[in-house]
């Protein structure tokens, strides 16, 4: 009995100890357990730090926005601002006899800012001997639109009939012209010497748009 006692002691003793070595290694296995446990926190910050990759990408975005608008066309026209149809104050008209008999070339000088010239100008030729006139009827030709920045300059043709006739016909000294668009005209001395007035006379004085011809 006394040994079976002393079994039973011995077998508990090393049940006993069995049971603290299960039991710690069961502690040991959940704090290894518990380790990644403990790096959730890291994890944590690599989330914030895609975060903070994803604000940056924004903030490059905005940048780019800034260059896109650095980008926007610049003004054009090369410091000539086109004021429109030129006017006749700011028109410098003159004239000349052309090449060929028959014809007279009107120039229009720009003095003032960009403008453009588009059309027939009126042509009236004006005598010595009265009030009447001829007035320039318009030819057949297009109508191109000419754009004048300061200081440059353009020209229609004017046609008229020689005298031929052999009388003394019709002393003409001043050409009163006004620009395609305009109300107001300037005169220009000239002196031309054409056939009596008739209604032949008039019908072959006519008058080219600007920017037809040899400019």
């Amino acid at each position: 009995m006394r040994a079976q006692k002393i079994t039973l002691a011995t077998l508990a003793l090393v049940t006993g100890l069995t049971l603290t070595a299960c039991q710690g290694d069961d502690t040991a296995a959940s704090a290894d357990n518990a380790a990644p446990a403990a790096s959730s926190p890291e994890a944590g910050d690599g989330g914030a730090g895609k975060e903070t990759g994803t604000g940056g990408a924004e903030e490059t975005g905005a940048a780019t926005g800034g260059d896109s608008a650095s980008e926007a066309p610049e003004g054009s026209g090369g410091g000539q601002i086109n004021t429109g149809p030129c006017k006749t104050a700011n028109l410098d008209i003159s004239s000349a006899h052309g090449m060929g008999e028959g014809t007279i070339q009107i120039a229009f000088k720009n003095t003032g800012d960009a403008c453009f010239l588009k059309g027939f100008p009126g042509v009236d030729l004006k005598a010595d001997s009265g009030p009447g006139g001829i007035n320039a009827n318009r030819s057949d030709l297009a109508t191109p639109s000419v754009v004048l920045k300061t200081g440059e300059s353009t020209r229609a043709t004017l046609h008229y009939p020689a005298n031929h006739s052999g009388g003394s016909g019709v002393d003409i000294t001043l050409l009163e012209i006004t620009p395609p668009e305009e109300t107001h005209s300037k005169r220009v001395p000239t002196k031309i010497n054409v056939p009596v007035s008739d209604s032949s006379t008039s019908d072959e004085v006519i008058i080219d748009p600007v920017g037809t011809g040899k400019q």
